[in-house]
């Protein structure tokens, strides 16, 4: 028994007749005669009784039929389970994030990703930068949306899905809150609120490295590990903090968000997608399509990567 002899049999079981089942099948009636009565030997039951005009089923033909139909469905599933996964379109796929991605990246990205690819599970982590890039490392994460910029690792490959510029966050009441931009010399004397050197290095090594182009080595009074955590400090009054200028996407009536005239604070920090290299070419490869900005008339396409 074999799935192209069900097929006959169901279409002769639909059509009544051989004839009708033949010509259906594009193939000559005594081939399809044939190849029912090795079904029929297989089973050790005559699935169809002869009538002058046709056929009908018998009572082992009754039974085969849902049984058949159900057996062509599973296979016709299965061969596209194994279209999909060979198009790296089915499986699983574990995606870690920094609380920055959910701003605008994953916003964007996630309903993309669902629309085109709806037989890929997607598994959401959130966590810090350096914990996830040792999860990916060890294939505890299938990928991960962390803070950049990061040092190049050769386990991993990274790609640039957002770049921002930082801008100074303030108290409402602040000095500053009433201009429109600043240089940021003019925040020296404050305190600020530094994303934590365990958890946040990259940001945090990129914050300070600006304070010292403006001219001075910021005081910092308490440290945070995400953005959110930061502008909630700042709100609390205790102090300033240089944060990416997505954070004005979800603003706080008690923060004032400054943009900075300092050229070096323009593209200065990012969101990097991270992948071992040997997933990067499977579900991963297909979410990473979906996150990646798209050039101008080319929706989609890849427009930094690194590796």
């Amino acid at each position: 028994m074999n799935l192209k002899q069900l097929h006959q049999f169901l279409v002769i079981a639909e059509e009544g007749s051989f004839r009708g089942a033949a010509d259906r099948l594009f193939i000559a009636q005594p081939a399809l005669s044939v190849s029912i009565r090795s079904l029929e030997k297989s089973l050790n039951a005559s699935l169809f009784h002869r009538r002058p005009k046709g056929v009908v089923l018998s009572p082992a033909g009754h039974a085969l039929v849902e049984s058949a139909r159900g057996m062509l469905a599973h296979a016709e599933q299965a061969r596209k389970a194994v279209g999909l996964a060979a198009h790296g379109s089915w499986g699983a796929l574990t995606l870690g994030f920094v609380g920055l991605a959910t701003y605008r990246v994953l916003p964007e990205g996630l309903p993309r990703f669902r629309a085109l690819h709806p037989h890929i599970q997607l598994e959401l982590r959130e966590g810090d930068t350096l914990t996830m890039i040792e999860q990916v490392r060890e294939s505890r994460l299938d990928a991960a949306l962390i803070r950049g910029p990061v040092a190049d690792d050769p386990q991993l490959r990274q790609w640039v899905v957002e770049s921002d510029d930082l801008i100074l966050a303030v108290p409402a009441a602040h000095p500053l809150s009433g201009r429109r931009r600043v240089a940021l010399q003019e925040a020296q004397a404050g305190h600020f609120v530094m994303y934590s050197q365990r958890h946040a290095p990259g940001l945090r090594d990129v914050v300070i490295a600006q304070c010292i182009r403006a001219g001075f080595i910021p005081r910092i009074c308490q440290e945070a590990v995400q953005v959110q955590t930061v502008v909630s400090l700042v709100a609390s009054g205790l102090g300033i903090a240089l944060v990416p200028a997505t954070a004005r996407l979800h603003p706080n009536r008690h923060v004032r968000f400054l943009p900075l005239t300092d050229q070096a604070a323009r593209n200065s920090v990012s969101i990097n997608y991270i992948a071992r290299h040997d997933t990067a070419a499977s579900p991963v490869g297909k979410l990473l399509e979906c996150l990646m900005p798209a050039s101008p008339g080319q929706p989609g396409k890849n427009r930094q990567t690194r590796n």
